[in-house]
């Protein structure tokens, strides 16, 4: 199978700003290209593509380096806000896709707490990785049905349920049908040495 570090190349110009950003917060840690690869469990390889702008990576794996750098996906992604303002509107930033999810922000940046609303698609793996991580994750189905692995229990979520869990507790997300689903996601940045720790699902296929 294979492992996340290893995802198939997409489409950079969907994320123009994620390359800089990259690089210039690895620095801003004081990190080297080896050592930054160590704590979000990627080769240094895969790393310095991400770095370089040829390879894209996916939301799991934004998510895994927004916590290495004690960071906000929405700074990864340079939407960084001149000012801070607790209110974000309908209209505000758009939609961004990763390999098939798309996502919304949905909160302010520098925060301890990131906010998303997330499509996940039918039948698209990128984000079917099993997930261990500082923290805690929270999230509420919006349209759709929803599968939640936590350990070795599956929980199938309606419309209106919710579930908050320890993000150490091994876990995976999936639509259950074809059409997707629709979420709201919260989940606490984390700056630790386990951060963005993703792991391959045992089968074939590869869950979140």
């Amino acid at each position: 199978m294979t492992p996340p570090s290893e995802e198939p190349d997409g489409a950079a110009e969907e994320l123009p700003a994620v390359a800089p950003q990259l690089r210039e917060l690895r620095r801003r840690a004081g990190l080297t290209l080896e050592a930054a690869a160590a704590r979000a469990r990627l080769s240094p390889a895969h790393l310095s593509r991400l770095e370089t702008g040829r390879r894209q990576p996916s939301l799991p794996l934004l998510l895994g380096l927004a916590r290495t750098y004690g960071t906000t996906v929405s700074e990864l992604l340079g939407e960084t806000p001149a000012v801070a303002d607790p209110i974000v509107r309908a209209g505000g930033p758009g939609a961004r896709e990763a390999d098939g999810w798309t996502y919304w922000q949905a909160g302010g940046a520098g925060r301890g707490m990131q906010a998303l609303r997330v499509h996940v698609p039918h039948g698209r793996s990128q984000g079917e990785l099993v997930r261990v991580h500082p923290g805690e994750e929270w999230l509420y189905v919006l349209t759709g049905r929803l599968r939640l692995h936590l350990g070795e229990a599956e929980h199938l979520l309606e419309p209106g349920d919710s579930a908050h869990f320890d993000s150490l507790t091994p876990h995976r997300i999936g639509a259950a049908d074809p059409g997707g689903a629709e979420l709201l996601f919260v989940h606490t940045l984390l700056q630790s040495s386990l951060a963005g720790l993703c792991l391959g699902a045992t089968t074939t296929t590869r869950q979140h």
